[in-house]
């Protein structure tokens, strides 16, 4: 299975896709990162850069191919708001003629990390490990609103040891939403502030979410660890 690296992921926090990669192993899933791949094209679109952004699509969909033609299982996610964006690329390219195939293909078999765990779950749950801690799970709004995927996540965590601990508004967004922490401070921090609030009122022990960007957002305004949960769940099973 191919992994996006991303273009913010690799500096803030590069253990993400090599745990991801751990935990992938151990139930005989190669996750391969293709080099130099570069960005999904979130960024410059939702910046209303859109044919910047629509380019960096087209660069990151040359790179992948090959490995498409080579018959790669899946596309795995390890940052929502990538994957939101690369299962958009079928209706964002789909008046390119050159790219619109190729396009629908690569949403197509774009996974968000959990799914992919979920469906290994007999193999996951088979694995030895110590027991999990007490966390509150944060959904990034691009992986419950923007691909759907609800549940998913938590219920690989329940089913490792983790004991999931209550969080009011779960479906608030907790401020980061892509740039929108730098270009809204204010009511970005306000949000920010609520959504702490609320994952600390079960008393955990630390924070897991599913986004690069949620996760260094969450982290600048609390002393409670916030991290990506699939580095989690690899600690827990080593």
């Amino acid at each position: 299975m191919l992994a996006l690296a991303g273009c913010v992921q690799p500096a803030l926090a590069p253990d993400i896709n090599a745990a991801a990669a751990r935990v992938l192993d151990r139930v005989g899933i190669s996750l391969v990162e293709v080099k130099g791949a570069g960005c999904c094209g979130a960024l410059r679109y939702h910046l209303n850069y859109q044919d910047d952004g629509l380019d960096d699509m087209r660069a990151l969909i040359d790179s992948w191919w090959p490995h498409v033609e080579n018959g790669v299982e899946a596309i795995v996610m390890t940052a929502s708001g990538c994957g939101v964006t690369v299962r958009e690329y079928a209706h964002l390219l789909e008046r390119d003629p050159r790219y619109a195939a190729r396009a629908a293909k690569i949403s197509a078999l774009t996974r968000d990390i959990g799914e992919v765990i979920d469906a290994e779950r007999a193999r996951i749950e088979a694995l030895p490990g110590k027991k999990g801690g007490r966390i509150a799970f944060h959904p990034p709004c691009t992986l419950q609103h923007g691909q759907n995927v609800n549940s998913v996540t938590e219920r690989v965590l329940a089913r490792a040891g983790f004991e999931l601990t209550p969080v009011p508004d779960s479906h608030l967004c907790c401020g980061s939403a892509g740039t929108y922490s730098i270009l809204q401070p204010e009511l970005s921090a306000r949000l920010k502030r609520n959504k702490l609030s609320a994952l600390a009122s079960g008393a955990p022990e630390e924070i897991l979410t599913a986004n690069i960007g949620c996760l260094a957002h969450l982290q600048s305004g609390t002393e409670l660890p916030v991290r990506h949960w699939i580095a989690a769940l690899e600690e827990r099973l080593s």
